[in-house]
């Protein structure tokens, strides 16, 4: 396989063009089994019409484990809001409108969400009074069965040049409380954007008829849960985030 233009380089991997794919290609030391767990998670909500780029293949280029789907050609929803400041209104109402369609769809066979976030508490350099909290605050979350995708950003939909919008970058999927998707959402937009965090999450509020506080009960557990990402940049406002407190 033959690599082309790079697309993008993240921590974990580099996303190539070759031909009409995409080609995903993971660092040396990245695990096999979690190249796999990610093209299956992938493969899994390709038949829930949700326009996801379709996996072709998982082999290895030059020693290292690649991914190989569909290349969705376009710019990100990110991009379109740096290059147009006074649309972010219609983009932020186009986020949710996609994030609720995906609401919509069930994938059983996916992760629960609460296992998920369990394991990542538990891991989390948090002292283990907060940690004991925050684990009793999940235990208490309603169990919903929606499908998540536990990293729904601006920098993971693809807009193409018809204006249809692309979700990507599945690995994080779960089956679990939508909320909790929408408070990790509303986590990463607020880490570079107050306003358009706190647009997005009023707009799903009330596009959903869904009081403000019960998405709110969520942000200490995704915040704990995104600290052990270690991103040092962000530590501060996340430590914030992970004190356990009632919102108004």
């Amino acid at each position: 396989m033959k690599l082309e233009k790079l697309l993008s380089k993240g921590k974990y991997n580099e996303v190539y063009k070759s031909g009409d794919l995409a080609v995903k290609v993971f660092n040396e030391d990245y695990k096999k089994e979690d190249v796999f767990t990610e093209a299956l998670i992938a493969a899994s909500v390709e038949p829930l019409d949700l326009n996801t780029p379709k996996i072709v293949e998982v082999s290895q280029v030059d020693g290292k484990w690649a991914i190989a789907m569909e290349c969705v050609e376009g710019k990100t929803l990110s991009q379109l809001m740096e290059e147009n400041p006074n649309d972010i209104d219609k983009y932020v109402d186009m986020m949710v409108d996609i994030q609720i369609d995906m609401f919509s769809k069930k994938c059983p066979s996916l992760r629960k969400l609460k296992e998920k976030m369990t394991d990542k508490i538990n891991s989390a350099s948090i002292d283990d009074t907060k940690r004991y909290e925050l684990l009793s605050r999940l235990e208490s979350t309603p169990k919903h069965d929606k499908l998540c995708h536990g990293d729904f950003t601006p920098q993971n939909i693809i807009i193409d040049d018809k204006g249809q919008a692309h979700i990507i970058d599945w690995n994080h999927a779960t089956v679990g409380n939508a909320s909790a998707d929408v408070a990790r959402s509303y986590l990463w937009l607020s880490l570079y954007n107050d306003k358009i965090a706190d647009l997005y999450m009023n707009k799903f509020c009330e596009k959903t008829n869904t009081d403000k506080s019960y998405v709110q009960k969520w942000l200490p557990i995704v915040a704990a849960a995104r600290l052990t990402k270690n991103i040092a940049e962000e530590k501060e406002l996340i430590d914030k985030w992970i004190d356990v407190v009632e919102f108004q």
